[in-house]
């Protein structure tokens, strides 16, 4: 049984408003460390208990998984402020580093004549996930 401290393997599929956004099906299984904090809270918390061969299906909200979106992590950018070579575009990813040395990566979601707008807040933020999962293996 799946408990904390275990390195399991999980076969999955990850669904987002009808989407499948994630799948290890034509794969490898993830294989993650219970209780190290490598995957989202609830998905962790989900297959705990679960035996190998188990599948189950569960759905993690957002306060368990990415977090709800911040506006503030929507910044107005000045295309001056772009690297000169680059040509902004809708969806492409952009990376900014914070005073204290941090790297972000937002998306570019609007330009706006000579400014871009970048969300940083992570894709899946703000979204219900829904996971449908099966155990491979525990060690």
């Amino acid at each position: 049984m799946v408990s904390e401290g275990n390195m399991i393997k999980v076969s999955y599929a990850l669904t987002v408003d009808g989407k499948v956004i994630d799948s290890s099906k034509k794969g490898s299984p993830l294989e993650f460390k219970v209780g190290s904090k490598q995957v989202i809270t609830g998905f962790e918390s989900a297959v705990i208990g679960m035996k190998i061969g188990e599948k189950k299906s569960f759905q993690v909200a957002p306060d368990e998984g990415y977090g709800h979106e911040n506006p503030k992590a929507i910044q107005e950018v000045s295309k001056d402020r772009l690297p000169a070579h680059l040509k902004p575009e809708v969806g492409m990813s952009l990376h900014a580093t914070t005073p204290t040395g941090q790297t972000l990566t937002g998306r570019i979601t609007e330009i706006q004549g000579d400014t871009v707008i970048v969300n940083f807040n992570h894709p899946l933020a703000g979204k219900t996930l829904n996971f449908d999962v099966e155990i491979v293996e525990i060690n």
